[in-house]
């Protein structure tokens, strides 16, 4: 596939034209937030953010029409001193006054074209903070009514799924007990949520990949090795802060160099096309699987899930991404959702698809899918798979378009789901096919191709 490099700058919504050797400047549409101020501030109360960003749309609002003011009256200065300029080539009879005059103009027109420049920067500042616009279809809260559908489970399983942990079932315990982890010496080579997998836990790692490239392939995914380190620029452009909103740390940053580690493939798949217009005639959607390690500083903040590895610092993950037009963007999620189901219930998990609340979405996302599984030996459900719709929040901030209808250059939509997080199916997969019984885990069918055709891993003496 042929893609067009954007080689001049583009013509940008907001006027400020700050490019960089990576990105153009994001390309955000001010117009869309003066016409539309109430469906933003909707959206910002919806998620509920603080007041702050309500308070940005107002001034996006108020600056705006106040910047059509001073557009003109800096307009009509350049034209004064245009003509004063040209009575002076002219040797007009009154040069020294005309001279004079135009003297006089030189800091009028300086002082208002350095105010013009900060209240744009100002304004494109506070738009670039606002988050996504929202699908009407997002529910406000994680309710019963809200759930989407349980997977592999009956209504009375359902019901003994709050009866609290099962420590008989613990992923930690049984792991370390079959020889398939060791926390205790990565804690001392790494330190806290660190880990290795050992034996049959590292051959399940990889069995868990091929498995979901297998699938990604099948269903028209592009296979990518993607890069683990990228410039903290496209880290901010695909949406992801280095705190979270309690202030906690998220994205490991490398000291004295702008690059972050990724957090997921989702980065670096997005900035994949950065910069570029897909020449007319492209096929949508473009689909991307990319399989890499993720970094998370996050992990165990506030001492929640430290234990085993439901919540830790690196693990290998399949990350799907999709480049699209915005009409087919909805659509596409659904069909996302639908594939992640499907790889659930292949693997036998039982679980639980949401539609997620308006309070759990990233500021890129208008809507989210979780499917979380159900883990006995933590006595309540854990996120396993999400998938976005982001819309063009994304590609206006890489500069990613398309040639449209009548030559019209449009923003792709990007989305992005989780083909495979390892280390939590893992822990389901351990919780859930754990037979106490015959003290063995069981191994699903579609793994054991990938787990030298057995059907159980037993505990080695």
């Amino acid at each position: 596939m042929f893609l067009c490099p954007l080689r001049r700058p583009l013509r940008f919504t907001s006027t400020s034209t700050k490019n960089t050797s990576t990105l153009l400047r994001a390309q955000l549409d001010l117009n869309d937030i003066v016409q539309s101020p109430q469906e933003y501030k909707q959206s910002i109360s919806r998620r509920r953010l603080p007041e702050s960003l309500i308070e940005n749309v107002d001034f996006i609002v108020d600056m705006r029409h106040a910047q059509s003011a001073n557009y003109s009256k800096l307009n009509a200065l350049k034209r004064q001193r245009t003509e004063l300029a040209e009575q002076l080539q002219k040797k007009a009879p009154n040069f020294a006054l005309v001279k004079s005059q135009l003297q006089d103009l030189k800091p009028l027109i300086k002082s208002l074209e350095k105010e013009v420049k900060e209240v744009q920067e100002e304004i494109y500042s506070k738009a670039e903070a606002l988050p996504n616009l929202l699908d009407p279809t997002v529910p406000e809260s994680e309710t019963e009514e809200e759930l989407v559908r349980y997977v592999n489970t009956s209504s009375h399983e359902v019901d003994k799924f709050t009866t609290g942990p099962d420590l008989r079932r613990d992923h930690k315990t049984i792991g370390e007990g079959f020889g398939l982890f060791d926390f205790a010496t990565a804690s001392r080579v790494s330190g806290p949520s660190w880990y290795y997998l050992l034996g049959d836990g590292a051959l399940l790692e990889q069995a868990l990949v091929q498995y979901a490239l297998a699938k990604a392939r099948q269903h028209g995914y592009k296979m990518v090795v993607p890069p683990s380190i990228v410039k903290s620029e496209i880290v901010h452009a695909c949406g992801f802060k280095p705190n979270d909103q309690s202030n906690e740390k998220q994205i490991y940053q490398i000291e004295d160099e702008p690059r972050s580690l990724t957090g997921t493939a989702e980065i670096p798949l997005g900035a994949l096309h950065s910069s570029t217009i897909f020449p007319s005639g492209t096929k949508f959607p473009i689909k991307y699987a990319g399989v890499s390690r993720s970094y998370r500083a996050e992990a165990g903040a506030s001492g929640k899930d430290t234990k085993g590895l439901y919540r830790v610092h690196e693990f290998t993950k399949v990350e799907l991404f999709h480049f699209t037009t915005l009409d087919k963007a909805k659509n596409e999620l659904e069909g996302i959702k639908d594939f992640q189901l499907q790889i659930i219930e292949e693997l036998g998990l039982k679980a639980r698809l949401l539609n997620m609340p308006t309070s759990d979405l990233g500021s890129p996302a208008m809507k989210k899918y979780d499917i979380e599984a159900w883990m006995p030996g933590r006595g309540s459900w854990g996120e396993v798979t999400s998938c976005s719709n982001c819309g063009d929040y994304q590609s206006r901030r890489l500069g990613i378009r398309f040639n449209g209808e009548d030559s019209k250059v449009e923003h792709v939509a990007t989305l992005n789901g989780t083909c495979m997080a390892v280390p939590r199916v893992i822990v389901a997969l351990i919780e859930q096919n754990y037979d106490v019984e015959r003290d063995a885990i069981r191994i699903p069918k579609v793994l054991q191709p990938f787990m030298g055709g057995r059907y159980i891993i037993a505990r080695h003496e």
